[in-house]
């Protein structure tokens, strides 16, 4: 068994516990949501993480109020995926990857795929949320990956426009020139990545980027982008790296964060 696969094995088996232990709270109180208590952090299994700067996620505020239903600054950590619940040796990122700066920026002639590349390398599909947002950023320091986990809250039809955007690439971006400025010439492939039924929408995308770095060395770019809507709430996971990058990895991580938001927010409307 691989590094990654026993990772995948091992927050799966996590998840599954995690989500026995919601069960049976829920039980407890005649079978509907858990009770309204907001859950502490760190959370048991799920704890918050690390920003890409510092130990404690990035929580931005919007320029205007959010919706009053929606979730607070402490609900949106609470829902963040993070180091602790990842285990080793996933550590809080050191700073952007390399490969960002010299495979993801970059330029194409189709429109789709130009910017596909724009918003994989600046991280933003959806624009401004409607509400808090936390990111929280992690290297996996056993082959140099990278994720990037976002909760925010967007308008649905927004959200749901552009995961129709994305379901479409694989037609329109299968196979692509991508021109970077550091690397030359990479030749782009894009698939569609299922997702388990989670969420009211859900969306992912793999996409490789081979070519040759600046020093002549062959490179291969994996990277997982995958989003779930639920409710006016969405997670965004990206997921990337030259070495081993396990499409079960990110599915398991994008069902763990949809369970856990889906909690935060039975929570969040018990204390309303």
């Amino acid at each position: 068994m691989t590094h990654a696969q026993a990772v995948a094995r091992a927050l799966l088996a996590s998840a599954l516990s995690v989500s026995a232990l919601l069960t049976t709270a829920a039980c407890s109180v005649g079978g509907r949501d858990v009770t309204g208590t907001v859950l502490p952090s760190p959370v048991s299994t799920r704890a918050p993480a690390s920003s890409p700067s510092s130990a404690a996620p990035a929580v931005e505020q919007p320029s205007a109020s959010p919706p009053d239903a929606g979730l607070s600054e402490d609900q949106v950590r609470a829902a963040l995926i993070t180091e602790t619940d990842l285990g080793q040796p996933w550590v809080p990122t050191r700073g952007a990857a390399t490969w960002r700066d010299g495979l993801l920026k970059a330029s194409t002639k189709n429109a789709d795929c130009r910017r596909l590349l724009d918003v994989l390398y600046t991280e933003e599909l959806f624009g401004t949320p409607t509400g808090p947002r936390a990111v929280v950023a992690l290297d996996d320091a056993y082959n140099g990956a990278q994720l990037r986990y976002q909760v925010a809250a967007y308008r649905p039809a927004d959200v749901d426009r552009t995961l129709k955007w994305l379901g479409g690439l694989p037609q329109k971006c299968g196979e692509f020139k991508a021109t970077t400025k550091r690397d030359g010439v990479q030749a782009a492939e894009v698939d569609a990545l299922r997702l388990p039924e989670i969420g009211d929408a859900r969306q992912a995308l793999r996409v490789s980027m081979t070519g040759k770095a600046a020093d002549g060395e062959s490179t291969h770019l994996t990277l997982d982008v995958a989003v779930v809507r639920i409710g006016e709430d969405t997670l965004t996971l990206t997921n990337g790296g030259f070495g081993e990058v396990l499409s079960e990895l990110t599915q398991v991580i994008a069902e763990f964060g949809a369970d856990r938001l889906t909690e935060i927010r039975k929570q969040g409307r018990a204390e309303i």
